[in-house]
Protein backbone atom coordinates (compact mmCIF):
# COMPACT_ATOMS: atom_id res chain seq x y z
CA UNK A 1 0.00 0.00 0.00
CA UNK A 2 1.25 3.73 -1.01
CA UNK A 3 2.21 5.75 1.71
CA UNK A 4 -0.58 8.47 2.34
CA UNK A 5 0.16 11.87 4.09
CA UNK A 6 -2.62 14.04 5.31
CA UNK A 7 -2.75 17.80 5.80
CA UNK A 8 -5.16 19.09 7.95
CA UNK A 9 -7.23 21.81 6.24
CA UNK A 10 -10.32 22.40 8.92
CA UNK A 11 -10.42 21.64 12.13
CA UNK A 12 -12.72 20.39 14.27
CA UNK A 13 -13.67 23.84 15.86
CA UNK A 14 -13.53 25.45 12.82
CA UNK A 15 -16.44 23.03 11.74
CA UNK A 16 -18.13 22.91 14.51
CA UNK A 17 -18.40 26.95 14.42
CA UNK A 18 -19.37 26.68 10.68
CA UNK A 19 -22.30 24.62 10.87
CA UNK A 20 -24.03 26.60 14.15
CA UNK A 21 -23.10 29.39 11.68
CA UNK A 22 -25.03 27.92 8.57
CA UNK A 23 -28.10 26.41 10.46
CA UNK A 24 -28.78 29.89 12.59
CA UNK A 25 -28.89 31.14 8.39
CA UNK A 26 -31.22 28.37 7.71
CA UNK A 27 -33.33 28.42 10.65
CA UNK A 28 -33.94 32.42 9.78
CA UNK A 29 -34.64 31.36 6.07
CA UNK A 30 -36.84 28.89 6.66
CA UNK A 31 -38.60 30.22 9.69
CA UNK A 32 -42.43 29.19 10.37
CA UNK A 33 -42.11 26.37 7.82
CA UNK A 34 -41.31 22.76 8.18
CA UNK A 35 -38.32 21.71 6.08
CA UNK A 36 -37.60 18.12 4.93
CA UNK A 37 -33.75 17.99 4.86
CA UNK A 38 -32.08 15.11 2.48
CA UNK A 39 -28.77 13.70 3.14
CA UNK A 40 -27.36 12.29 -0.15
CA UNK A 41 -25.19 8.86 1.28
CA UNK A 42 -22.87 8.23 2.46
CA UNK A 43 -20.26 11.44 2.58
CA UNK A 44 -23.16 14.10 3.65
CA UNK A 45 -24.43 11.65 6.84
CA UNK A 46 -21.91 13.16 9.74
CA UNK A 47 -22.39 16.93 8.22
CA UNK A 48 -26.31 16.53 8.14
CA UNK A 49 -26.52 14.97 11.64
CA UNK A 50 -24.62 18.00 12.54
CA UNK A 51 -26.63 20.59 11.22
CA UNK A 52 -30.04 19.43 11.65
CA UNK A 53 -29.05 19.41 15.33
CA UNK A 54 -28.02 22.90 15.29
CA UNK A 55 -31.43 23.63 12.93
CA UNK A 56 -34.28 25.51 15.90
CA UNK A 57 -36.97 25.12 13.40
CA UNK A 58 -38.49 21.69 12.88
CA UNK A 59 -37.52 19.45 10.30
CA UNK A 60 -37.91 15.55 8.85
CA UNK A 61 -35.11 13.28 7.25
CA UNK A 62 -34.74 11.43 4.22
CA UNK A 63 -31.88 10.06 2.30
CA UNK A 64 -31.08 9.99 -0.85
CA UNK A 65 -27.90 7.49 -2.61
CA UNK A 66 -26.31 8.65 -6.34
CA UNK A 67 -22.86 7.06 -7.87
CA UNK A 68 -21.38 8.42 -11.42
CA UNK A 69 -19.35 5.75 -12.51
CA UNK A 70 -16.24 6.71 -13.57
CA UNK A 71 -12.42 5.71 -13.91
CA UNK A 72 -10.34 7.05 -10.64
CA UNK A 73 -11.76 10.04 -8.87
CA UNK A 74 -12.86 11.52 -12.20
CA UNK A 75 -17.04 11.70 -13.05
CA UNK A 76 -18.08 9.66 -16.49
CA UNK A 77 -20.87 11.51 -16.13
CA UNK A 78 -23.23 8.72 -16.16
CA UNK A 79 -25.27 9.20 -12.56
CA UNK A 80 -27.03 6.94 -11.27
CA UNK A 81 -30.07 6.86 -8.64
CA UNK A 82 -29.17 3.89 -6.03
CA UNK A 83 -31.28 4.73 -3.12
CA UNK A 84 -34.33 7.24 -3.75
CA UNK A 85 -36.22 8.90 -1.36
CA UNK A 86 -39.30 7.42 0.50
CA UNK A 87 -40.76 11.00 1.48
CA UNK A 88 -43.42 12.94 -0.37
CA UNK A 89 -42.20 16.22 -1.02
CA UNK A 90 -45.53 17.30 -3.49
CA UNK A 91 -45.83 21.23 -2.01
CA UNK A 92 -43.09 21.42 0.58
CA UNK A 93 -39.74 23.27 1.56
CA UNK A 94 -36.72 20.94 0.36
CA UNK A 95 -32.91 21.30 1.84
CA UNK A 96 -30.85 18.83 0.08
CA UNK A 97 -27.58 18.55 2.09
CA UNK A 98 -24.35 16.88 0.54
CA UNK A 99 -20.78 16.51 1.97
CA UNK A 100 -19.10 18.61 -1.77
CA UNK A 101 -20.19 19.90 -4.30
CA UNK A 102 -17.16 19.15 -7.44
CA UNK A 103 -18.29 19.31 -11.16
CA UNK A 104 -22.30 19.73 -10.68
CA UNK A 105 -22.93 16.56 -12.59
CA UNK A 106 -24.42 14.85 -9.71
CA UNK A 107 -26.11 17.82 -7.68
CA UNK A 108 -27.62 18.95 -11.24
CA UNK A 109 -29.08 15.21 -11.84
CA UNK A 110 -30.22 15.21 -8.13
CA UNK A 111 -32.04 18.51 -8.49
CA UNK A 112 -33.46 18.14 -11.74
CA UNK A 113 -35.30 14.63 -10.45
CA UNK A 114 -36.67 15.88 -6.85
CA UNK A 115 -38.00 19.10 -9.07
CA UNK A 116 -40.47 16.60 -11.15
CA UNK A 117 -42.12 15.99 -7.64
CA UNK A 118 -43.53 19.39 -7.46
CA UNK A 119 -41.67 20.72 -3.97
CA UNK A 120 -42.51 24.60 -2.92
CA UNK A 121 -39.15 25.26 -2.73
CA UNK A 122 -35.56 23.66 -3.10
CA UNK A 123 -32.38 24.33 -1.91
CA UNK A 124 -28.89 23.16 -1.43
CA UNK A 125 -26.22 23.12 1.47
CA UNK A 126 -23.09 22.06 0.68
CA UNK A 127 -20.27 21.41 3.37
CA UNK A 128 -17.29 21.98 0.50
CA UNK A 129 -17.51 23.22 -2.74
CA UNK A 130 -15.08 22.85 -5.59
CA UNK A 131 -16.16 25.50 -7.91
CA UNK A 132 -12.48 24.71 -10.16
CA UNK A 133 -14.07 21.59 -11.19
CA UNK A 134 -17.68 22.18 -12.15
CA UNK A 135 -18.33 21.22 -15.90
CA UNK A 136 -22.09 22.76 -15.19
CA UNK A 137 -23.03 25.99 -13.97
CA UNK A 138 -24.38 25.34 -10.36
CA UNK A 139 -24.51 27.26 -7.12
CA UNK A 140 -25.65 25.73 -3.84
CA UNK A 141 -27.79 28.49 -1.71
CA UNK A 142 -25.37 26.90 1.67
CA UNK A 143 -21.54 26.68 1.60
CA UNK A 144 -19.35 25.20 4.48
CA UNK A 145 -16.34 26.12 3.08
CA UNK A 146 -15.04 26.57 -0.63
CA UNK A 147 -11.75 24.76 -1.03
CA UNK A 148 -9.11 24.86 -4.53
CA UNK A 149 -8.44 21.25 -5.83
CA UNK A 150 -7.35 18.59 -4.16
CA UNK A 151 -8.90 15.36 -2.64
CA UNK A 152 -10.08 15.77 1.02
CA UNK A 153 -10.83 13.04 3.90
CA UNK A 154 -12.78 13.36 7.42
CA UNK A 155 -16.08 14.71 8.57
CA UNK A 156 -17.87 12.02 6.32
CA UNK A 157 -15.82 11.86 3.13
CA UNK A 158 -13.68 8.64 2.71
CA UNK A 159 -10.59 7.14 1.12
CA UNK A 160 -10.99 3.67 -0.27
CA UNK A 161 -13.65 3.75 3.71
CA UNK A 162 -11.23 5.14 5.46
CA UNK A 163 -10.70 8.47 7.22
CA UNK A 164 -14.22 9.01 7.51
CA UNK A 165 -14.91 9.39 10.78
CA UNK A 166 -12.34 11.79 11.28
CA UNK A 167 -13.68 15.12 13.11
CA UNK A 168 -11.04 17.30 11.07
CA UNK A 169 -10.85 17.57 7.08
CA UNK A 170 -7.37 16.65 5.75
CA UNK A 171 -5.91 17.14 2.03
CA UNK A 172 -4.89 13.85 1.25
CA UNK A 173 -1.18 13.44 -0.66
CA UNK A 174 0.02 10.09 -1.86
Amino acid sequence: MDKISKEILFSKDAIQKRVRELADQISKDYEGKELIVIGILKGAFIFMADLIREISIPCRVDFARLASYGAGSESSGKVVMTKDIETSIKDKDILIVEDILDTGLTMQYLVDWLEERNPRSLKICVFLDKRKRRKVSFEADYVGFTIEDGFVVGYGLDFNEKYRFSPDIYVIKQ
